[in-house]
């Protein structure tokens, strides 16, 4: 059996631990990406947000090698058992999947904290990422941003001055205040990029290291 891509150029591919059974994620692939998967051994998929191929782990080396693939009865989705390197969902956790919907009654009727899950940052930026996908005529200061690249880029200017500011004339309160301003707008910025704040984590990670803090050498 064979896949028809003319029929299904796009197909989801769910990845799962070949040892455990696991599922680990869900991502998409077009023909190239499948093909790229099959070729080198590596799960390779196409991001609908970016338009673009991407291999698993291309920036935080978090790859996924191939074991084997499954497809289904209808031939347009993909199970691919894969060895995980490092973790599978860009929040830290091994699994995309671990916010249990159906709980006993009494775990149902409890919120589910998803600061503590994501962290603020992570949280703050998947709002902002609704916000741009979102096909609502609703208004939100965040929308007015992302529609307006030279808004977007003159607030995270002007918050980049304030901060400044703050940290040479201003309060403790004050500067926490702009900072917070500061890292809105850039997280507004990084949206409009689709560039995750996980990215940055691991761009501090290879400059830092983890066997201690050292200063980075000036580029210049």
């Amino acid at each position: 059996m064979q896949i028809n891509w003319q029929k299904n150029p796009l197909i989801p591919a769910l990845a799962q631990d070949h040892e455990t059974g696991q599922v680990l994620m869900l991502a998409y692939m077009n023909e190239e990406a499948y093909n790229l998967t099959l070729s080198t051994g590596y799960a390779h998929y196409f991001s609908r947000s970016r338009q673009r191929l991407w291999k698993k782990g291309e920036s935080s080396n978090h790859t996924q090698e191939i074991k084997d693939i499954l497809l289904d009865c209808d031939a347009d989705t993909v199970v691919l058992k894969i060895k995980q390197n490092g973790v599978a969902c860009h929040t830290g956790t091994k699994s995309c999947f671990f916010t249990s919907v159906l709980q006993e009654k009494v775990i149902l009727e409890q919120e589910i904290d998803t600061d503590s899950i994501y962290g603020v940052v992570d949280t703050l930026y998947h709002t902002i990422l609704e916000r741009k996908n979102s096909s609502t005529t609703e208004k939100s200061w965040t929308k007015k941003l992302l529609a307006d690249k030279e808004l977007m880029l003159s607030k995270i200017r002007e918050e980049a001055d304030e901060v400044c500011v703050a940290i040479d004339k201003e309060s403790d309160e004050q500067v926490i205040y702009e900072s917070a301003d500061l890292l809105y707008h850039t997280l507004v910025g990084l949206g409009y990029r689709d560039i995750t704040p996980d990215r940055v984590k691991q761009e501090l990670e290879k400059r830092f290291g983890t066997s201690g803090i050292e200063e980075k050498k000036s580029r210049s």
